[in-house]
């Protein structure tokens, strides 16, 4: 089993620091996600908010 450890990430976006935690680097393993997340939490419900936002204008 592997050992995960807190993880520090700048995101992608907003240039924030943000912690990939152990529990979550465990949940994206069980889930079967390759990639780590390029953005924080604040950039990515952003994100989605504009996404779906845009798809219901269409």
């Amino acid at each position: 089993m592997t050992e995960y450890q807190d993880k520090t990430i700048k995101c992608v976006d907003c240039g924030t620091e943000f912690v990939f935690t152990a529990r979550d680097q465990a949940f994206y393993a069980e889930k079967g996600f390759t990639n780590e997340p390029k953005r924080c939490k604040e950039c990515r419900e952003k994100r989605k908010a504009e996404k779906a936002n845009k798809e219901s204008n269409n």
